[in-house]
C-alpha cells in the first residue's frame, strides 16, 4: 500500500467558502478505482496546538493506493486534473507532499472495516 499524503495552504485572499469548495470536490476522488478501497480523508483546519507548528498549512489529505502504478493512475487521472486545476493550484500558496510504502507489518493497519450505510 502506497500513503499519500498532501498539506494545502491558500493565498490569505481566498474565501473559507472556496475552501469549502475544495474540500467537497476533493472528497469526490475517493469514487475513483485507483484510490484503494476508496480510502481518502481531507481534513481542516489543523487543530495543531501550538497552531504556528502547522506553518500555515490550512488542509490535508490522505489517501492509500495499491502501489505507485494506482498512485500514478490518481494523479494523471481527469478528475484530479479537474479539482486541482480548478480549485486548487490558481489558488495556493504552498503545498507539501509526501508518499511513501507502507511496511508489510504495518499493512494491517489500513485496513478498515466496511460499515453499512443502513
Amino acid at each position: 500500500t502506497l500513503d499519500l499524503s498532501v498539506l494545502f495552504k491558500f493565498r490569505p485572499d481566498v474565501t473559507h467558502e472556496h475552501k469549502q469548495t475544495f474540500v467537497a470536490e476533493l472528497k469526490k476522488l475517493k469514487s475513483l478505482p485507483c484510490v484503494k478501497d476508496g480510502r481518502l480523508i481531507v481534513g481542516g483546519p489543523s487543530v495543531t496546538d501550538p497552531i504556528e507548528r502547522s506553518k500555515g498549512f490550512e488542509i490535508a489529505l490522505v489517501s492509500y493506493h495499491e502501489g505507485r502504478e494506482a498512485l500514478a493512475e490518481y494523479q494523471t487521472s481527469d478528475e484530479h486534473h479537474r479539482v486541482t486545476s480548478t480549485y486548487m493550484f490558481p489558488y495556493k500558496e504552498d503545498l507539501m507532499r509526501f508518499d511513501f510504502e507502507v511496511d508489510q507489518e504495518d499493512e494491517h493497519m489500513c485496513s478498515f472495516p466496511v460499515l453499512n450505510s443502513a
